[in-house]
């Protein structure tokens, strides 16, 4: 494999967003500085030339506020200060100053649509009665049948069982219902309420004045509900709460806003309907969303190649830059998932003991790396993914995933993707911190080491140094610049404009790529005759 650089293409550093490599720090599993074993904020600073050497240009942290850990922090208790596991405020913003002077920005994430059950707004509405001001802030609603004992809707929650959660009175009855999309320990707040959205304003400039950089918005699709809270109806249109035009007034609200402090706001939505997508990315909007059409889809050729023209068709209507991701800390491992029979992903799909072949994983995993790289916009890394990470079978009773426990032990959870990260050494915890670590790691895991990786040019974390230096040596082009190239089936080529190619076969059988001056950098060797084995990728210069 070779590194050369492409054509140099200059962009606009006020726009880096549209172009950036993006790292996603999950801290409490990315590294250790205190040696209790769980990751914190002083881990990330120590390692944060390591980051810089990969190549990425900013950071997106997992909530780091303090919180209960009910969902793994995504349960906030303060949006103003930082748990204790993690470290400090004053360090959070030491973090930001040093991870900027390396040229790496930081993303903040909010979550909106609700908060920990230990939240100062919820404990005083559970301290109140019903019909208080205290209670408002929510959705706190009276029981069906003669006695209230049936939730008020049918509504379910996202980790299973019913949205609801029932109150007792402190004379020890039951009281009203809270509802919860999540876990009972995320109450829903009432974005209906002007303190609700006076609150999270707050929240933004509070983050913003300390030197982030952007926002990522968890759940943006779900604060709007409809008043009534009708029963879900399949046929009926609108949705009671998901992707409600009411959400669109808050996001506008927001980006005047993020404005001000030249801030970037990035959606979590989840919405099969790409023109309801892209209505989130208007210019006076969110400036970017993930993209989760292009990570749930199968390693299949026709597949990808329309989950990529439906996802740039759809950011070009708005003039909003596409994002690419092949993993994050809620889906199973790209290594493993292209590894199993079906290669696509589905949260009601996840189940024990699904086969997988590692090798093959690994091998596709290494060709999904550089197409994605080589796509126009911004893409996002998951920690450990340029490692070539597997996902880890944690043990049943250190699982502590609330999706694995409401599934009735069905569903694995997604601990497996969020086990701490091997950093040295031969044998656990590997230099990440600890005696032991607060998710057991695989006693297999040295291979993934990035002193075992850093020295191997063919390793997986040497071919994401050297594609992401290429990368961002010549950044990706417009939406608009890539072409389709003709090519045998199985194989997926396109060309940008400033000259590089990429090719992916995904068929049986080696293909010869497109016509081509010089090979910038092989996810595999090619064969005797220059051609591309199934599952390779190569960017050639045109």
């Amino acid at each position: 494999m070779t590194g050369k650089e492409p054509h140099s293409v200059p962009h606009q550093a006020s726009d880096w967003w549209r172009s950036a490599a993006i790292y996603q720090v999950y801290i409490r599993s990315f590294a250790d500085g205190d040696g209790d074993g769980t990751g914190d904020l002083a881990g990330v600073r120590a390692r944060l030339p390591y980051l810089a050497d990969l190549g990425v240009e900013a950071l997106w942290f997992t909530p780091w506020y303090v919180s209960p850990l009910a969902d793994g922090g995504y349960d906030v208790a303060d949006y103003r200060a930082i748990d204790p596991a993690f470290g400090t405020l004053a360090e959070a913003e030491k973090l930001i100053t040093e991870a900027d002077r390396l040229g790496l920005r930081t993303i903040v994430d909010v979550v909106p649509n609700h908060v920990s059950a230990e939240h100062r707004w919820f404990r005083a509405a559970l301290a109140a009665p019903p019909g208080s001001p205290e209670r408002a802030r929510f959705h706190f609603r009276p029981g069906r049948g003669p006695g209230g004992e049936r939730p008020p809707n049918d509504w379910r929650s996202e980790f299973g069982g019913p949205a609801w959660s029932r109150t007792t009175e402190p004379d020890g009855t039951p009281g009203e219902w809270y509802l919860h999309l999540f876990a009972p320990e995320q109450p829903d707040l009432d974005w209906s309420h002007p303190e609700v959205r006076a609150e999270h304003e707050d929240v933004l400039r509070f983050w913003f004045e300390r030197g982030a950089a952007g926002i990522r918005i968890d759940s943006a699709a779900l604060l709007a509900k409809d008043p009534e809270l009708p029963d879900f109806d399949p046929q009926h249109d609108p949705h009671p709460y998901v992707d409600r035009d009411e959400l669109h007034d808050v996001y506008r609200a927001w980006r005047a806003l993020a404005d001000r402090y030249d801030g970037v706001l990035i959606g979590e939505l989840w919405l099969p309907d790409v023109e309801r997508f892209a209505r989130y990315l208007r210019p006076d909007e969110l400036h970017t969303a993930f993209n989760f059409d292009f990570l749930a889809c199968p390693w299949d050729p026709d597949r990808l190649r329309r989950s990529i023209d439906a996802t740039l068709a759809a950011h070009a209507g708005v003039g909003a830059p596409a994002t690419w991701v092949l993993s994050n800390h809620d889906v199973t491992r790209t290594v493993t998932r292209y590894g199993r029979a079906d290669t696509g992903f589905d949260f009601a799909a996840k189940r024990f003991g699904t086969p997988t072949d590692p090798a093959l994983g690994t091998r596709r995993a290494r060709a999904a790396a550089l197409l994605t790289l080589a796509l126009p916009g911004a893409v996002y890394l998951y920690q450990g993914e340029e490692r070539g990470l597997p996902e880890a079978e944690v043990p049943r009773d250190r699982i502590v995933d609330p999706m694995h426990d409401r599934s009735g032990g069905i569903d694995p959870g997604r601990d497996g993707c969020r086990v701490p990260l091997p950093w040295e050494g031969t044998e656990p915890p590997y230099g990440f911190g600890g005696p032991t670590t607060w998710l057991p790691q695989p006693a297999d895991w040295a291979p993934y080491t990035v002193d075992r990786q850093a020295a191997d040019p063919h390793s997986m974390l040497s071919l994401y140094r050297t594609a992401l230096r290429l990368r961002r040596a010549g950044a990706p082009a417009a939406a608009d610049g890539l072409r389709w190239l003709p090519t045998a089936p199985g194989l997926l080529a396109f060309a940008l404009p400033d000259g590089l190619i990429c090719a992916v076969n995904l068929a049986a059988e080696p293909a010869t790529p497109p016509p081509h001056s010089e090979v910038l950098l092989t996810s595999g060797p090619l064969d005797d005759a220059g051609r591309l084995p199934q599952d390779t990728a190569a960017w050639l210069r045109g």
